[in-house]
């Protein structure tokens, strides 16, 4: 066991403010010297940037589904070895999905600490907070709690009314004003990552919104104070709970486009690359960078679209892919990447940017969320399912025949999963919407970053998670 206070920043809903007091709070408490370890539920590149800056460590995705219990139970362990606190932040709502990040505190006994944008209430406050405390207990268990912050909030005499309504009283950890440091940029995927702001810039928002954080009842607790009420034991990762990874991309190397226009790199993803035996190196296409020597290329999600010119502009890259393709190296395209590597974008604004042209189609903009969703991918027929999601405003134009598709996960809205192509000189390109947890299935990964990746290799349509 590993002992060390914990809390799961949830919500009634998103668009609450978590996000920023989660990041709030890593900033607070790492400029006291504590030491903050961070996760974040559910599948997202883009609150973990700003986790990771406020409290100066790496942050990994935790899901129930996704990621597995055993992940979880090794990543919090090991966390819990090293740090002061732990801070998880949810997704979406507190019980919203399946399973939810109600479903995450309850099996890892995280307390719960609820933000609620409360500008518009005043005593229902007691009556939503009871709900997101009590929902489904009797089926489910209880729920381990820590208490509410209401956010937005108007004025000293509004605050009164809100406290008096939460019930018990101890269970009012504080307010926080209506105030622009409670907001951090956003745009269509979600927040503007945080180094895109500029280091500076980035930590003075946090600074501005941990400040009116620190002046809660939150905010006033000592190190004392949080182990005394919000412990958790961390069990150890049971024996056969994780195998061992084959070394089977030893002696390989893998390039990985890094840059504002592909962003969207789980660590976990690098972690289980080089726990295969590869050796990853990183590019830049945006900063003018040339494609390293490498066996295998993955081109991860990003903005590719805010940058469709400059990617465009690289002929250069462009012919060095083509190059890597007809020697038979294999391409892994996600999202992003893909949407880089067919004839042509077409930016929101209608303008139509050339791009590397590996594969034959279009991507065009939506103003609209084109897909969302928890997916699996079965890969590789020896190997179990990547399991991962999806998340884009893009749709996709192409005479190319999906030779398989993703399958939406149990409980998903969705009805159909992600098309993959297969194209490229000898087939050497495999893209996807589908962002892939790679360490879902180690060895399916290998397939995504070995030759002969054709269209024979893959798996049928319907294949279940």
């Amino acid at each position: 066991m590993a002992d060390c206070p914990a809390l799961l920043i949830t919500a009634p809903a998103s668009g609450q403010g978590k996000t920023t007091v989660t990041a709030a709070l890593a900033r607070m408490l790492a400029r006291r010297g504590w030491r903050v370890r961070v996760f974040k539920c559910g599948p997202d590149f883009l609150d973990p940037f700003w986790h990771q800056l406020a409290s100066g460590a790496p942050v990994h995705n935790v899901d129930l589904w996704m990621t597995g219990e055993a992940d979880i139970r090794a990543r919090l362990h090991a966390a819990a070895g090293e740090a002061d606190v732990l801070l998880v932040e949810g997704v979406m709502g507190l019980h919203d999905g399946t399973p939810s990040a109600a479903d995450l505190a309850r099996r890892f006994g995280l307390p719960v600490l609820a933000v609620v944008q409360a500008g518009a209430m005043a005593q229902t406050l007691g009556a939503v907070v009871h709900g997101l405390r009590h929902y489904k207990e009797d089926s489910n268990g209880r729920l381990p709690w820590a208490g509410v912050l209401a956010n937005g909030v108007a004025s000293a005499g509004h605050a009164a009314l809100l406290q008096g309504a939460v019930d018990p009283p101890e269970g009012w950890l504080g307010h926080l004003p209506r105030s622009a440091a409670m907001q951090l940029p956003e745009r269509h995927l979600g927040l503007v990552a945080a180094h895109e702001l500029g280091q500076d810039a980035a930590l003075a928002r946090l600074d501005a919104a941990a400040d009116l954080l620190a002046a809660t009842s939150l905010g006033a607790l000592t190190l004392d104070d949080w182990r005394a009420r919000w412990a958790v034991a961390f069990a150890a990762p049971a024996a056969g709970d994780a195998d061992a990874v084959p070394p089977l991309l030893a002696g390989r190397t893998v390039a990985v486009a890094r840059d504002a226009a592909f962003a969207f790199i789980y660590p976990a993803n690098v972690a289980t690359l080089q726990a295969l035996g590869a050796r990853v190196v990183f590019f830049s296409p945006l900063a003018g960078d040339a494609l390293p020597e490498c066996d295998a290329l993955w081109l991860p999600g990003g903005y590719p679209e805010l940058h469709a010119a400059a990617l465009a502009a690289r002929s250069d890259l462009r012919s060095a892919l083509h190059r890597h393709a007809a020697d038979g190296k294999p391409i892994w395209a996600e999202c992003g990447g893909m949407m880089a590597l067919f004839e042509e974008l077409v930016t929101a604004d209608g303008a139509a940017h050339a791009m590397w042209g590996l594969l034959p189609g279009r991507t065009t903009m939506q103003k609209k969320l084109a897909g969302l969703g928890m997916q699996a991918w079965a890969a590789a027929a020896d190997a179990p399912p990547l399991r991962g999601h999806s998340f884009h405003y893009s749709v996709c134009d192409t005479p190319l025949a999906p030779v398989g598709r993703t399958t939406p996960a149990p409980g998903s809205a969705r009805r159909e999963g992600e098309a993959v192509y297969v194209g490229g000189p000898r087939g050497a390109v495999r893209g996807s919407y589908f962002h892939a947890w790679l360490a879902s299935s180690p060895r399916a990964a290998v397939r995504l970053f070995s030759s002969g990746i054709g269209a024979g290799s893959a798996c049928s349509k319907g294949d279940q998670p």
